[in-house]
Protein backbone atom coordinates (compact mmCIF):
# COMPACT_ATOMS: atom_id res chain seq x y z
CA UNK A 1 0.00 0.00 0.00
CA UNK A 2 0.93 3.33 -0.87
CA UNK A 3 -1.22 4.90 1.65
CA UNK A 4 -1.59 2.96 5.12
CA UNK A 5 -4.72 4.28 6.92
CA UNK A 6 -4.64 3.23 10.54
CA UNK A 7 -7.50 3.74 13.36
CA UNK A 8 -6.85 4.78 16.69
CA UNK A 9 -9.85 5.21 18.16
CA UNK A 10 -11.75 7.65 16.15
CA UNK A 11 -8.61 9.12 14.65
CA UNK A 12 -7.52 7.72 10.90
CA UNK A 13 -3.81 7.95 10.57
CA UNK A 14 -3.14 8.55 7.01
CA UNK A 15 0.48 7.41 6.47
CA UNK A 16 2.95 7.75 3.30
CA UNK A 17 4.12 4.70 2.76
CA UNK A 18 7.00 5.02 0.12
CA UNK A 19 10.43 5.67 2.29
CA UNK A 20 12.23 4.34 -1.14
CA UNK A 21 10.98 7.44 -2.92
CA UNK A 22 10.83 9.57 0.04
CA UNK A 23 7.52 9.19 -0.35
CA UNK A 24 7.01 11.09 -3.33
CA UNK A 25 3.43 11.56 -5.17
CA UNK A 26 3.79 8.53 -7.31
CA UNK A 27 0.83 8.14 -9.03
CA UNK A 28 -0.13 4.88 -6.94
CA UNK A 29 0.17 7.59 -4.02
CA UNK A 30 -2.18 9.87 -5.71
CA UNK A 31 -4.39 7.46 -6.33
CA UNK A 32 -4.53 6.07 -2.75
CA UNK A 33 -5.33 9.44 -1.28
CA UNK A 34 -8.23 10.15 -3.32
CA UNK A 35 -9.52 6.69 -2.20
CA UNK A 36 -8.98 7.51 1.25
CA UNK A 37 -10.03 10.79 1.74
CA UNK A 38 -13.20 9.45 0.36
CA UNK A 39 -13.24 7.06 2.82
CA UNK A 40 -12.30 9.57 5.65
CA UNK A 41 -15.00 12.25 4.50
CA UNK A 42 -17.52 9.68 4.56
CA UNK A 43 -17.18 7.83 7.49
CA UNK A 44 -18.77 9.40 10.64
CA UNK A 45 -16.93 7.32 13.41
CA UNK A 46 -14.13 9.65 12.25
CA UNK A 47 -13.35 12.96 14.28
CA UNK A 48 -9.78 12.96 13.22
CA UNK A 49 -7.41 12.73 10.61
CA UNK A 50 -3.53 12.51 11.16
CA UNK A 51 -1.46 12.92 8.08
CA UNK A 52 2.39 11.90 8.07
CA UNK A 53 4.80 9.84 6.23
CA UNK A 54 7.13 6.69 7.01
CA UNK A 55 10.93 5.69 7.20
CA UNK A 56 11.81 9.21 8.53
CA UNK A 57 10.39 10.78 5.50
CA UNK A 58 7.28 13.43 5.32
CA UNK A 59 7.24 13.46 1.27
CA UNK A 60 9.88 14.90 -1.04
CA UNK A 61 7.09 16.06 -3.55
CA UNK A 62 6.36 15.41 -7.33
CA UNK A 63 7.85 12.14 -8.81
CA UNK A 64 10.30 13.46 -10.97
CA UNK A 65 11.44 10.48 -12.31
CA UNK A 66 8.05 9.99 -13.71
CA UNK A 67 7.92 13.42 -14.90
CA UNK A 68 10.93 13.06 -16.79
CA UNK A 69 10.15 9.84 -18.15
CA UNK A 70 6.67 11.50 -19.62
CA UNK A 71 8.78 14.17 -20.71
CA UNK A 72 11.05 12.28 -23.06
CA UNK A 73 8.31 9.89 -24.21
CA UNK A 74 6.76 12.98 -25.88
CA UNK A 75 3.51 13.93 -23.83
CA UNK A 76 2.12 16.95 -24.42
CA UNK A 77 1.60 20.15 -22.50
CA UNK A 78 -2.18 18.84 -21.84
CA UNK A 79 -1.81 15.38 -20.53
CA UNK A 80 0.47 17.27 -18.06
CA UNK A 81 -2.55 20.03 -16.94
CA UNK A 82 -4.70 16.47 -16.95
CA UNK A 83 -2.41 15.72 -14.58
CA UNK A 84 -2.11 18.30 -12.38
CA UNK A 85 -5.56 18.37 -12.46
CA UNK A 86 -6.04 14.98 -10.75
CA UNK A 87 -4.06 15.97 -8.11
CA UNK A 88 -6.41 19.25 -7.47
CA UNK A 89 -9.00 17.57 -7.01
CA UNK A 90 -7.92 15.02 -4.29
CA UNK A 91 -6.05 17.78 -2.72
CA UNK A 92 -9.26 19.92 -2.28
CA UNK A 93 -10.70 16.91 -0.33
CA UNK A 94 -7.92 17.14 1.80
CA UNK A 95 -7.99 21.19 2.19
CA UNK A 96 -11.90 21.09 2.62
CA UNK A 97 -12.11 17.99 4.71
CA UNK A 98 -14.48 19.17 7.59
CA UNK A 99 -12.42 17.66 10.09
CA UNK A 100 -9.51 18.18 12.19
CA UNK A 101 -6.31 17.33 10.02
CA UNK A 102 -2.76 17.69 12.04
CA UNK A 103 0.18 16.84 10.60
CA UNK A 104 2.78 15.45 11.73
CA UNK A 105 6.04 16.00 9.58
CA UNK A 106 9.60 13.62 10.19
CA UNK A 107 12.25 14.08 7.47
CA UNK A 108 11.38 16.25 4.54
CA UNK A 109 8.47 18.15 3.43
CA UNK A 110 9.57 19.49 0.35
CA UNK A 111 7.83 21.07 -2.86
CA UNK A 112 4.58 19.27 -2.89
CA UNK A 113 5.50 18.07 0.05
CA UNK A 114 5.70 21.34 1.34
CA UNK A 115 2.18 22.18 0.11
CA UNK A 116 0.77 18.78 1.44
CA UNK A 117 1.84 19.85 5.51
CA UNK A 118 0.42 23.98 4.82
CA UNK A 119 -2.48 22.49 4.03
CA UNK A 120 -3.14 21.04 7.09
CA UNK A 121 -4.61 22.89 10.05
CA UNK A 122 -2.11 22.07 12.64
CA UNK A 123 1.28 21.18 11.63
CA UNK A 124 3.86 19.34 14.44
CA UNK A 125 7.40 19.20 13.09
CA UNK A 126 9.93 16.54 14.49
CA UNK A 127 13.29 18.55 15.30
CA UNK A 128 14.85 16.68 12.52
CA UNK A 129 12.22 17.78 10.13
CA UNK A 130 12.62 19.90 7.33
CA UNK A 131 10.76 22.90 4.77
CA UNK A 132 11.59 23.63 1.24
CA UNK A 133 9.65 25.45 -1.60
CA UNK A 134 12.22 23.50 -3.80
CA UNK A 135 10.78 24.00 -7.44
CA UNK A 136 12.84 26.53 -8.75
CA UNK A 137 15.93 23.96 -8.29
CA UNK A 138 14.22 22.69 -11.70
CA UNK A 139 12.57 25.18 -13.37
CA UNK A 140 9.26 24.81 -12.05
CA UNK A 141 6.70 27.43 -10.01
CA UNK A 142 5.11 26.00 -6.95
CA UNK A 143 2.16 24.00 -7.12
CA UNK A 144 -0.50 21.81 -5.08
CA UNK A 145 -1.71 25.37 -4.08
CA UNK A 146 2.23 26.41 -2.90
CA UNK A 147 1.55 29.82 -5.01
CA UNK A 148 -1.88 30.38 -2.29
CA UNK A 149 -1.08 28.05 1.26
CA UNK A 150 2.58 29.37 1.77
CA UNK A 151 1.59 33.32 1.56
CA UNK A 152 -0.66 32.69 4.20
CA UNK A 153 1.31 30.92 6.60
CA UNK A 154 4.32 33.35 6.16
CA UNK A 155 3.39 36.47 4.83
CA UNK A 156 3.84 37.51 1.09
CA UNK A 157 7.27 38.95 1.21
CA UNK A 158 9.11 35.92 2.95
CA UNK A 159 6.93 33.59 0.60
CA UNK A 160 8.97 35.25 -1.97
CA UNK A 161 12.18 34.80 -0.48
CA UNK A 162 11.45 31.12 0.23
CA UNK A 163 10.48 30.63 -3.42
CA UNK A 164 12.76 32.55 -5.28
CA UNK A 165 15.66 31.01 -3.17
CA UNK A 166 14.49 27.54 -2.69
CA UNK A 167 16.59 27.74 0.09
CA UNK A 168 15.88 24.55 3.03
CA UNK A 169 13.96 25.60 6.68
CA UNK A 170 14.68 23.36 9.51
CA UNK A 171 11.93 23.13 12.35
CA UNK A 172 12.91 25.85 14.57
CA UNK A 173 12.71 28.55 11.54
CA UNK A 174 9.64 26.61 10.26
CA UNK A 175 7.98 27.28 13.60
CA UNK A 176 9.79 31.43 13.40
CA UNK A 177 8.14 31.90 9.98
CA UNK A 178 4.47 29.98 10.92
CA UNK A 179 5.07 27.14 8.67
CA UNK A 180 4.46 24.71 11.67
CA UNK A 181 2.78 25.43 14.88
CA UNK A 182 4.63 22.78 17.12
CA UNK A 183 8.18 21.25 17.52
CA UNK A 184 7.92 17.90 19.01
CA UNK A 185 10.59 15.40 19.87
CA UNK A 186 7.94 12.33 18.94
CA UNK A 187 5.99 14.33 16.42
CA UNK A 188 3.76 11.49 15.37
CA UNK A 189 2.90 10.62 19.16
CA UNK A 190 2.16 14.18 19.69
CA UNK A 191 -0.38 14.54 16.54
CA UNK A 192 -2.43 11.05 17.78
CA UNK A 193 -2.47 12.78 21.11
CA UNK A 194 -3.91 15.87 19.98
CA UNK A 195 -6.41 14.13 17.34
CA UNK A 196 -7.75 12.19 20.38
CA UNK A 197 -8.67 15.28 22.29
CA UNK A 198 -11.25 16.25 19.04
CA UNK A 199 -13.21 12.74 19.62
CA UNK A 200 -15.73 14.82 21.97
CA UNK A 201 -15.62 17.54 20.12
CA UNK A 202 -18.43 19.15 17.86
CA UNK A 203 -17.25 17.72 14.44
CA UNK A 204 -20.01 19.55 12.60
CA UNK A 205 -19.69 22.97 14.09
CA UNK A 206 -15.52 22.21 13.44
CA UNK A 207 -15.71 22.08 9.76
CA UNK A 208 -18.35 24.53 9.36
CA UNK A 209 -15.92 27.05 11.06
CA UNK A 210 -13.10 25.29 8.99
CA UNK A 211 -14.97 25.85 5.54
CA UNK A 212 -15.75 29.94 6.33
CA UNK A 213 -12.19 30.22 7.64
CA UNK A 214 -10.32 28.81 5.02
CA UNK A 215 -12.46 31.43 2.57
CA UNK A 216 -12.39 34.14 4.79
CA UNK A 217 -9.28 36.17 2.85
CA UNK A 218 -11.03 36.21 -0.21
CA UNK A 219 -14.28 36.73 1.44
CA UNK A 220 -15.74 40.34 2.02
CA UNK A 221 -16.84 41.21 5.08
CA UNK A 222 -20.58 40.98 4.22
CA UNK A 223 -20.28 37.25 2.80
CA UNK A 224 -18.50 36.32 6.21
CA UNK A 225 -21.78 37.21 8.03
CA UNK A 226 -23.65 35.63 5.83
CA UNK A 227 -21.75 32.33 6.03
CA UNK A 228 -21.96 33.02 9.73
CA UNK A 229 -25.03 33.00 10.38
CA UNK A 230 -25.77 30.33 7.74
CA UNK A 231 -23.49 28.22 10.10
CA UNK A 232 -24.68 28.87 12.90
CA UNK A 233 -28.27 28.47 12.12
CA UNK A 234 -27.16 25.18 11.52
CA UNK A 235 -25.18 24.51 14.73
CA UNK A 236 -28.52 25.54 16.75
CA UNK A 237 -30.17 22.76 15.61
CA UNK A 238 -27.40 20.03 16.27
CA UNK A 239 -27.92 17.50 18.32
CA UNK A 240 -24.49 18.02 19.98
CA UNK A 241 -25.46 21.42 20.81
CA UNK A 242 -28.95 20.67 22.30
CA UNK A 243 -27.12 18.19 24.44
CA UNK A 244 -24.07 21.11 25.82
CA UNK A 245 -27.03 23.32 26.22
CA UNK A 246 -28.93 20.85 28.38
CA UNK A 247 -25.56 20.21 30.30
CA UNK A 248 -25.23 24.02 30.69
CA UNK A 249 -28.24 24.27 32.07
CA UNK A 250 -28.12 21.59 34.99
CA UNK A 251 -24.64 22.75 35.62
CA UNK A 252 -23.15 19.12 34.62
CA UNK A 253 -19.57 18.87 32.81
CA UNK A 254 -19.08 20.24 29.66
CA UNK A 255 -19.34 17.54 26.50
CA UNK A 256 -16.13 18.91 24.91
CA UNK A 257 -13.59 20.92 27.26
CA UNK A 258 -9.87 21.23 25.60
CA UNK A 259 -8.26 21.84 29.15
Amino acid sequence: MALNITRHGATAVLSMDRPSQRNALTMEMREAFDRALREVRDDDTIKAVVLTGSGGHFCAGGDIKSLSQAHAEGRGAFEGRDRIRHIQRWFDMLVDLEKPVICAVDGAAFGAGLSLALCTDYVIAERSATFCAVFARIGYVPDLLGMYLLPRAVGLPRAKELVFTARVCDADEALRLGMVQEVSDNALNRAIEMAARFHAAPTQALGLAKTVMNRSFESTREAVYAQEAMAQALCRDSAFHREAARRFMDKQPALFQWD
